[in-house]
């Protein structure tokens, strides 16, 4: 347990990926570590420094303005690090050192010094994080093009949530890699109802600390609306006032399109008469900026199905589920109902977490499939392993598995997937997984 000024702190998957990347000695790249703000990237790096390494120096280019001007003229790794050195009245050297640069869109000539870091001194240790808000449209900034690693960080999923709730013997035996068989229904039910809980909080740190402190669903929420608050100042602070006023008008649209029966995205419903010339550079800049995950309609199911998006047609989802919530200002008392918050606005918040998961644990880029010539849709499709996966998502008990089977006689697939409240359920070329158990999904593509 990871602990900090006598709080819980989250302890979190991405720990085990910055392992993964120090391990790579000696000449691993430095790490360029992404994602949107306050998903938890300084703290992760942080623990990460000051556990696995004896020397940790920290850089924020937000709190000292001044740290820029370090990195002018030329970029040599010799030259900066006898400058940091100074700053911090200290001698930086490589032995046993992690240098990280954080918030370090606020300084293009950083990010473009890890070229050369790279090149000319792979021995420092160096990560940097930042969401890359800062580098607008129209601006040139020389990217470190093949000198850097990324690592992608998202909001928490539902086994750290898990672990942050101090359920440790419970997520391990969710995620063990074991061959999984349904569960007693008595921790089934329990994990129904945590996982409830999970889709209300969302999976920002702050909020699930503030929740583990206090265990009041409407003190999370509040921190929910300040972070709503926080990247709405972010569109002013990273763009031209009329670009800013068109991602926050798409930005404010999101939620009520994913509560319609069909959520496929509409430009008339951002704003009346709005076209695709209007905000297509808004929805680039809130995905580019890791906000929203884009699901593409396919026009048809064959390898490769990147080659088969539909451009003009695709949903939109939020990074976090929480956040969605606090859109649409769901009350906390959902979460005692066995299945109302999954069933409110047509399961958007559960077909909303699907895609983050997707997108966290598979790290595909999922897309969705509907007939032409009917009803019938599958809300997900995706690659994984060279064979394509259809999976349906039911926010509620419906066994009804209509697009599923269409898909499956059309297309002559293998296995075909549903994620539900229900149990674990499998049946020939069929299997139904539980929502809290999602991240198993993998286990049955690998058999």
């Amino acid at each position: 347990m990871f602990v900090l000024q006598n709080q819980l702190i989250m302890r979190r998957i991405d720990i085990m990926n910055l392992l993964e990347w120090k391990k790579n000695a000696p000449r691993r790249k430095p790490l360029l570590l992404q994602g949107a703000r306050q998903i938890g990237k300084s703290w992760v790096v942080k623990d990460f420094g000051k556990t696995y390494y004896k020397n940790f120096y920290n850089f924020n280019f937000e709190d000292d303005i001044e740290l820029c001007s370090y990195f002018e003229g030329k970029l040599k790794p010799a030259v900066i690090i006898d400058k940091l050195s100074l700053y911090i009245g200290k001698k930086i050297t490589p032995k046993d050192t992690l240098i990280f640069f954080d918030e370090i869109q606020a300084c293009p000539r950083a990010l473009t010094s890890l070229k050369y870091f790279n090149e000319d001194a792979p021995e420092y240790d160096i990560i940097a994080a930042g969401s890359l808000l800062g580098v607008a449209f129209g601006k040139e900034t020389t990217f470190p093009v093949g000198k850097v690693t990324f690592l992608e960080m998202y909001p928490m999923n539902f086994y750290e949530f898990l672990l942050a709730l101090e359920e440790d013997l419970l997520a391990d035996y969710v995620y063990q890699d074991k061959v999984v068989e349904p569960l007693d229904e008595v921790l089934h039910e329990k994990l129904v109802g945590y996982y409830r809980l999970h889709l209300y909080l969302g999976g920002m740190p702050e909020v699930i600390q503030d929740y583990i402190n206090k265990r009041d669903p409407w003190s999370a929420r509040k921190i929910q609306i300040d972070i709503l608050k926080a990247y709405e100042n972010d569109f002013s602070k990273y763009n031209t006032p009329l670009n800013a006023t068109k991602v926050s008008e798409v930005w404010n649209s999101i939620p009520q399109q994913l509560t319609k029966e069909n959520k496929k995205f509409k430009y008339a419903d951002v704003k009346s008469g709005g076209r695709h010339s209007q905000f297509e550079l808004s929805i680039h800049w809130l995905q580019r900026n890791g906000l929203i995950y884009i699901a593409n309609q396919l026009s048809d199911i064959k390898m490769p199905i990147a080659g088969y998006k539909q451009g003009d047609n695709f949903k939109v989802y939020f990074f976090d589920t929480g956040l969605v919530g606090a859109m649409l200002s769901l009350p906390s008392s959902l979460v005692l109902d066995p299945i109302a918050i999954f069933k409110e606005y047509n399961g958007a918040l559960v077909e909303n977490y699907v895609c983050g998961e997707l997108k966290r644990s598979f790290k595909v880029n999922p897309y969705y499939w509907k007939y032409e010539r009917g009803s019938a849709e599958v809300d997900f499709v995706f690659e994984y392993d060279g064979r394509i996966i259809p999976l349906e998502v039911k926010s509620g008990t419906n066994k009804n598995t209509l697009g599923l089977r269409n898909f499956e006689e059309r297309y002559k697939v293998p296995q075909v997937f549903r994620t539900s409240p229900r149990n674990l359920h499998r049946s020939d070329t069929f299997t139904n997984i539980p929502l809290y158990w999602l991240y198993a999904l993998e286990k049955f593509l690998k058999e």
